[in-house]
């Protein structure tokens, strides 16, 4: 928790006229600064700093209906650092703003953010459809490489922009690059969440770089931590010096409910003045920094105190309802953006609309499609693969197929006593031919699977070890593995449907219509309407033998052009095992299909085929 500062007793001068402008938090105005804060239970507030030579008699601010204090300071002005005195009782207490823009650090002080100077410039933009988004996950700090061994930027990450869009993604999402503890973490640790981590830039720095990605035409989503705060560095820890059972005042729960794995510190999402607080936190980002979508943290410590959802007998209703009626205004608001939660209880109510009773969130990472899909990659030996279990984890079992996000790696996979794909699949040799294999295998799944597909940064180069906030993207291995990041240019094309060959990869359908278990092989189609150039046929080899002259069923009679094979030697000269060539389909009913193809399909391998017209 943050330690309170000594703030010198000034004598207390004529009590100051509240302010009538609107705004919490400091609001520069063409003349001075509105400070408003909401401390309930303190005598006395003041704002202290570099405009007043921070001298608690000389500011002090207004009483107002609800528990809010306000003043309009005409010395203020953009950039001046500040705080807030609090009296309560015979206690002082030095706040930072709860609501701070700008901070000098987590434990330093708040800087006056004059928001409207950033130019956004005549360009509009408009998120891609949900069933054209790949979206790459990445952490500030680390995908970019410091200066002298500084954690890495939002300058670098807006600099690697030409290469993701190379890549072919359509979003990315970031880690929390709010205001944390130290310089260096994954950031579900936020201090102080409407401000941008000071290492890792200015606000400005996160809005220039939105607005490059956005000319580039990649969207933006921002990963926000509503299900606690800090727990160090914590001002919002009894601002106002108010608090029961020893809990952490006005902004947290006073009972059992606080208690969450990473502290006593979930918020009380029953308190008005905490639902609006976090209900504002989303909108600054979405009106003002203009991004596209947020993934919500662990979304089930918000519906229940064990993180276990809504359904389990300790959930929270406040925060059921807190989630839900925050996604109404911002669909209402904002009907593009993409709101995803981190529930990973597979509760489809997650992703019902309120007046369903569900919590109204646009997509959810999808649990069951990475615990089934990457136990089948790691797992040691070709005959304990559960192929039937992907063949499960591939299907959407009704309802829509966006409505899920997919993946085989992700910051949690890769780390909490996990690694990368390659790195589990054999420790100690992640660059072997089997890591390689399999990694890009599960690539290939997440690709061409109903879903909005995520990939973590670094996966498009098969990079092994583990994920953590001090080492970074190995970027080497642009060069050492070129062929691979090939591959995943070429799966992303034929995902979004770049040249036009494969467009049932963008659409809900799939048919897992070919399920080998002796020989682990799946085989399924994909598709949006149907026909040439829709009709995808997607074929997967789980084990180490090739299979020259494979059979499976095919929707459709006439030549079958094989589109992608990720057993191809241009993609790894350790690769190709065995040919696949385009084929003509027989009238020969298989599968449950009218027609039959023989492909060629190598070891721990993708082939994708479809049609011309």
């Amino acid at each position: 928790m943050a330690a309170d500062r000594t703030i010198e007793v000034m004598p207390r001068k004529t009590a100051t006229v509240a302010s009538t402008r609107p705004g919490m938090g400091a609001v520069p105005f063409n003349g001075g600064v509105t400070f408003r804060v909401c401390a309930p239970h303190a005598d006395a507030v003041s704002v202290v700093g570099s405009f007043n030579d921070w001298d608690s008699s000389r500011d002090q601010m207004a009483a107002e209906d609800g528990g809010t204090w306000s003043i309009d300071v005409a010395d203020a002005a953009d950039g001046d650092e500040y705080r807030f005195a609090i009296r309560t009782g015979g206690e002082e207490l030095s706040r930072i703003d709860p609501r701070a823009r700008r901070l000098t650090s987590s434990t330093g002080n708040a800087i006056v953010y004059g928001a409207d100077s950033f130019s956004w410039g005549d360009g509009e933009f408009r998120t891609p459809d949900w069933n054209d988004l790949v979206i790459y996950e990445l952490h500030v700090g680390t995908f970019s490489p410091g200066m002298h061994g500084q954690p890495g930027t939002l300058e670098g990450v807006r600099k690697r922009l030409e290469y993701l869009r190379g890549l072919g993604v359509g979003a990315i999402q970031l880690m929390p690059p709010f205001e944390f503890a130290g310089e260096r973490s994954w950031g579900y640790n936020p201090a102080h969440p409407f401000a941008v981590e000071s290492s890792y830039g200015h606000p400005d720095d996160l809005k220039s770089l939105v607005k490059a990605a956005h000319e580039t035409g990649i969207a933006v989503l921002l990963d926000v931590v509503y299900n606690h705060l800090g727990p160090s560095d914590l001002d919002l820890w009894r601002f106002d010096g108010w608090s029961e059972n020893g809990r952490g005042g006005i902004y947290f729960y006073q009972d059992n409910r606080a208690s969450t794995p990473w502290g006593e510190t979930r918020p009380d999402f029953g308190r008005p003045e905490v639902r609006s607080f976090l209900r504002d936190n989303a909108v600054q980002w979405l009106d003002e920094f203009r991004v596209d979508g947020l993934r919500w943290d662990a979304t089930s410590y918000i519906s229940s105190i064990g993180g276990e959802g809504f359904r389990a007998p300790d959930r929270i209703e406040d925060g059921w309802r807190f989630m839900a009626d925050v996604n109404r205004d911002l669909a209402g608001r904002y009907p593009a953006r993409l709101m995803i939660a981190e529930d990973m209880q597979s509760d489809p109510a997650v992703t019902k609309p309120p007046r369903d009773r569900g919590a109204g969130f646009g997509a959810q990472w999808d649990i069951g499609f990475v615990r089934a899909v990457r136990r089948a990659l790691v797992t040691s030996s070709d005959a304990d693969r559960d192929v039937a279990a992907v063949a499960r984890a591939l299907t959407v079992d009704g309802g829509d197929a966006f409505k899920r996000v997919i993946y085989t790696e992700s910051h949690d996979e890769n780390a909490n006593g996990g690694s990368r794909v390659p790195e589990e699949v054999w420790p100690g040799y992640a660059d072997s031919w089997a890591s390689k294999k399999r990694a890009t295998l599960g690539s290939a799944l997440v690709l061409t699977a109903p879903g909005i597909p995520m990939l973590f940064q670094g996966q498009e180069l098969v990079e092994g070890s583990w994920f953590s906030d001090e080492g970074g993207v190995d970027w080497g291995l642009r060069h050492r593995h070129a062929g691979l990041l090939q591959l995943h240019r070429d799966l992303i094309s034929l995902r979004r449907n770049v040249f036009d060959v494969s467009r049932g990869l963008r659409g809900p359908s799939i048919a897992v219509h070919h399920v080998n278990e002796e020989k682990r092989v799946l085989g399924y189609h994909r598709w949006q309407n149907g026909g040439p150039r829709d009709d995808v046929i997607v074929l997967a080899n789980f084990s180490a033998t090739p299979l020259p002259d494979y059979r499976i069923g095919v929707p459709r009679a006439g030549h079958w052009r094989v589109r992608f094979n990720s057993d191809w030697d241009g993609y790894d000269p350790e690769f190709e095992t065995v040919d696949s060539d385009d084929t003509d389909a027989v009238r020969e009913s298989r599968d449950g299909l009218r027609f039959t193809i023989a492909v060629g399909l190598g070891p721990y391998s993708v082939v994708i085929l479809s049609q011309d017209d």
